[in-house]
């Protein structure tokens, strides 16, 4: 029998803020265990939420990325549960006005366009963190994380495979940290998804039975966690056997998935209008002051270094994986004129060492890095040269004129003293020499190599190559 997936993702992104939703707590991440706590996200009786502004702002940026409706008019409600980590009994979210509806991203899996509906993006308080103890049977309540705000993002069922899942996932991860109203990390939890997952016969319309996965903290996991899932479900439909619906939690280490607890459903949760915070409303000129701050998004970058700069899709697409290396990219073309080359250098020497995630920690700027591509166009160096001293930029930090300088790796161009080693290497190799009379003429390679090793690699090639041949000849 042939069988059809259907997946959703329900993406709970954290947002770039300095203080909680609802207090004035610090969300920075690392601090010792329940330091950044207070009596609201405590849930202290007689205490009071205050709403943080730039949650709402960051909520409506990710709206305009993603085509959704903004709903002028939202409203926080009660999501009744009882787990340790959530201090008040119940979690503040959104249920039945969310702040944006209906919105949708394009993407690409092996050549194949697909448009993904987005259901529904609300914000929420998170909650707290159970440390479980290796040792001993007891677990401890870390609170700092209660109350850090959130925007979940609830696709519709449009997903047909963990291939598709794991490209939504890439490209809503993508747009959050081009909007910077989250950082993204999935290590630390400020990007975490849940995927619900049912099998169905080829042809029928209605959802098969679902289970719902947690505990994937990166984009293989996901995959990996779908891929199992996928043929758990299989192998028991073609057993005769049915699906339960419950929530499993993803084993990295046994590469399982294993099962949590009963699936909740939107009435277990018993949500109402929390009567602390009155109704966001939401004005025209406000979502016109968050349009004016939205950067080129991937999608639109990618396109226009393809259309306007001429690189290939291959090397857009590469450029854009971050805002970040996109920015540096540009910087560069802004002091040096030649995409395809700053796109060869970058992807060749600097990805090697410093990811699209973490460009902004490479030692070397924009401006060296210029000045570096600069200096082997007008022949001061050679192409192996630069990547040397490449090295030492990474190193040190230094402008590349001073290294050369200071290690004396100027460009040999000297016609007469190049021309005398020139001479010098052919009769000492009189066999090769003759091979290239002969017609062999890729033999110069071997020369130009043997040049480039005396003069510790300091001679201009091009000139080399030039000499070699008109020597021979």
């Amino acid at each position: 029998m042939e069988f059809e997936t259907v997946i959703g993702l329900e993406i709970h992104t954290q947002m770039k803020t300095e203080s909680k939703i609802f207090c004035s707590c610090s969300t920075t991440f690392g601090a010792p265990p329940n330091t950044h706590t207070c009596p609201v996200c405590l849930g202290m009786p007689g205490s009071l939420p205050v709403l943080n502004r730039q949650v709402v702002h960051n909520a409506v940026k990710l709206a305009l990325a993603c085509d959704f409706t903004i709903n002028r008019r939202n409203q926080f409600a009660r999501k009744n549960y009882f787990y340790p980590d959530l201090p008040k009994g119940y979690q503040i979210s959104q249920f039945e006005l969310p702040i944006a509806e209906h919105g949708k991203i394009d993407i690409e899996v092996e050549g194949r366009k697909k448009t993904i509906g987005i259901t529904r993006a609300h914000m929420e308080e998170d909650a707290g963190k159970l440390v479980h103890s290796d040792t001993e049977p007891e677990s401890y309540v870390d609170l700092n994380r209660a109350g850090t705000p959130l925007v979940e993002i609830v696709s519709e069922p449009d997903l047909r495979s963990p291939e598709e899942a794991v490209a939504y996932l890439k490209k809503l991860h993508a747009i959050v940290r081009y909007l910077n109203i989250s950082d993204g990390n999935m290590q630390e939890g400020s990007f975490r998804c849940d995927a619900n997952i049912s099998l169905r016969p080829a042809g029928q319309k209605e959802f098969g039975i679902r289970t719902e996965l947690k505990n994937m903290n990166s984009f293989r996991n996901v995959q990996l966690a779908l891929e199992y899932e996928e043929r758990r479900q299989r192998d028991v439909l073609l057993d005769g056997g049915k699906v339960v619906q419950q929530t499993l939690l993803w084993n990295p280490d046994k590469n399982c998935t294993e099962p949590m607890r009963g699936k909740e459903e939107a009435h277990d949760y018993r949500y109402f209008p929390d009567p602390d915070l009155v109704p966001v409303e939401i004005d025209d000129a406000w979502i016109e002051e968050v349009r004016r701050e939205m950067p080129e998004l991937p999608e639109a970058r990618q396109r226009r270094f393809m259309d306007v700069l001429g690189l290939p899709e291959y090397d857009a697409e590469i450029l854009t994986a971050s805002r970040q290396l996109a920015d540096f990219f540009e910087a560069v073309c802004a002091e040096y004129d030649n995409p395809k080359k700053v796109s060869n250098f970058i992807g060749t020497e600097l990805l090697r060492d410093y990811g699209p995630e973490r460009i902004d920690q490479c030692p070397v700027t924009p401006q060296q890095l210029a000045s570096l591509l600069t200096m082997v166009e007008k022949a001061t160096i050679s192409g192996k040269i630069a990547k040397t001293v490449f090295g030492d930029m990474l190193a040190t930090g230094e402008d590349p004129e001073k290294i050369v300088k200071d290690k004396g790796l100027i460009q040999m161009s000297d016609t007469c003293e190049l021309t005398a080693m020139v001479r010098e290497i052919i009769a000492a190799n009189p066999a090769q020499a003759q091979q290239f009379r002969d017609g062999k003429t890729k033999v110069i390679g071997f020369f130009v190599g043997q040049l480039m090793q005396k003069t510790k690699g300091k001679a201009n090639p091009q000139m080399a190559n030039k000499l070699f041949r008109e020597e021979l000849q």
